[in-house]
């Protein structure tokens, strides 16, 4: 059992690097190998998630200004996701960080960033 979840970690680790370099060198503007936006094709209007894919293809190429411009949502939940993934896989966590988790990843956390997604969903669209 301790073999196979370690020989799948590192398929997804594998998978996570390729598509990595996938972000990296190609472009989702000039490739149609990526997923187009349903949303937006269907409606012509922006989706909180519009313009991900090319921001990770900037933000990857350090090119900052970029990848603000595609979808700044997503450069400013990086870090929150990351320190949700941190609390997620902490093995034995202190009080302080159990309160801290609290704090960003309770319920009134989660009202919060649905608000702030809902409106940047209908800003973006004015």
């Amino acid at each position: 059992m301790v073999i196979k979840k370690y020989y799948l970690w590192f398929i997804g680790i594998i998978l996570l690097f390729i598509l990595i370099l996938t972000y990296k060198f190609f472009n989702p503007i000039q490739y149609d190998i990526f997923p187009k936006c349903p949303f937006y094709a269907i409606t012509g209007y922006k989706c909180p998630g519009c313009g991900s894919q090319r921001a990770i293809h900037y933000l990857l190429n350090f090119d900052l200004q970029n990848a603000w411009r595609q979808n700044f949502l997503l450069i400013i939940a990086i870090p929150y996701i990351i320190t949700g993934l941190i609390f997620e896989y902490q093995k034995s966590p202190t009080p302080k960080v159990l309160k801290w988790r609290k704090i960003l990843f309770g319920y009134k956390a989660i009202v919060i960033v649905f608000i702030i997604v809902i409106g940047f969903w209908i800003v973006r669209n004015l």
